[in-house]
């Protein structure tokens, strides 16, 4: 297999990692993920502006494609920027609008933000939780329940919402201000919402749309996958850095042999992520791309918290202050995990397969 990037994605990569580190240094990074709206309007013009968001759609969309390694060449420039701008729920909701045939202009455009709406309290990962109910009055359909936890929630013109109707998992289309939209922000920078839905009005597009929002959710795996590659790629960098400067007895700490030996472990679990990535980034809309998809988050759970401890010893007590980007790097590494299904789910979900 070539693990080589086309020329039109490596094009992107290099586009967006130039413009990410020219407009998301870790100072405004850490000014705008902290406080309300939880990201920077004027960024998510200027991504929307590069054409990020058409990588999320495909072809018949007018998109760059929308496969798994379109997803991934933004998510990992995402992750080495450290960028919290709410870009998951417009490559899970491209993949939802495309299963509906629905228009999806405005949302490669930036013109409009979408967020998906399907955790809640009771059922924060699993479809056939959902409690969310659809009612058909007259010619429209109302919406009663709570979605919570709706990353980017916060920020969306529109939700794509998972509900109930006769008997099924239906995907609905409602307008983000004829909800209770409650913003927050995320520990690790950026923002979610909690959502109340009281008889609210919404748009059917799906009456059956479990497997469009499996698909939607294997490809947000994918992309969390791939941040949590390029977050780690640079919390990696910044810990062989360091220790290539502290010294300790007279000479950098570096020149250690166990810490060398401690480096290198950190190395050969992110180039495991970095693997495992890849091949559900190639199983994504396949009909394994949930097994795969499950294998990666589990990988990654587990390689992230073992990366983002391994730095902040390695590092001391720089690695523990605000004022240091590898303690926010660390942070976002470790949350991770508890999107879209924590290691421990997605390996009961593997066992069941």
């Amino acid at each position: 297999m070539n693990f080589d990037l086309t020329e039109d994605r490596q094009m992107l990569s290099d586009s967006l990692n130039r413009f990410l580190a020219d407009k998301c240094p870790f100072e405004h990074r850490t000014k705008v993920a902290y406080e309300a709206p939880y990201h920077d309007p004027a960024l998510w013009a200027g991504l929307s502006e590069l054409g990020a968001l058409y990588a999320f759609g495909t072809e018949e969309q007018g998109g760059f494609g929308g496969s798994g390694f379109d997803i991934t060449v933004v998510f990992e420039a995402m992750g080495r920027a450290l960028c919290p701008e709410p870009l998951l729920g417009a490559a899970m909701g491209a993949r939802l609008l495309a299963a509906a045939s629905a228009d999806a202009d405005d949302l490669m455009s930036g013109a409009v933000t979408y967020a998906v709406a399907v955790g809640e309290l009771d059922a924060p990962y699993d479809l056939d939780g959902i409690a969310c109910t659809a009612t058909l009055a007259g010619e429209d359909y109302t919406l009663t329940g709570r979605k919570s936890a709706v990353y980017g929630g916060q920020a969306a013109d529109r939700l794509l919402v998972a509900a109930r109707l006769d008997g099924q998992i239906a995907l609905f289309e409602v307008t983000a201000a004829e909800a209770s939209v409650t913003g927050y922000g995320m520990i690790d920078g950026g923002g979610a919402a909690e959502v109340v839905l009281d008889a609210t009005p919404g748009r059917l597009l799906l009456a059956d749309a479990r497997a469009a929002l499996e698909d939607a959710q294997a490809a947000g795996i994918v992309a969390l996958c791939a941040e949590a590659v390029g977050l780690m790629d640079v919390l990696h960098r910044m810990t062989v850095d360091y220790l290539g400067q502290r010294k300790q007895f007279g000479r950098t700490i570096g020149s250690f042999q166990a810490l060398q030996h401690r480096a290198v472990d950190m190395l050969t679990e992110i180039e495991q992520a970095r693997s495992i990535t890849i091949k559900a980034a190639a199983e994504l809309g396949g009909p394994d791309a949930g097994r795969y998809a499950s294998m990666a988050k589990n990988l990654i759970g587990r390689a992230g918290r073992l990366v983002a401890e391994e730095a902040i010893q390695m590092h001391g007590g720089i690695a523990m202050t605000w004022e240091y980007p590898g303690a926010h790097y660390a942070k976002r590494i470790v949350m991770i995990d508890a999107q879209l299904g924590d290691t421990d789910y997605h390996l009961s979900r593997v066992m069941a397969a």
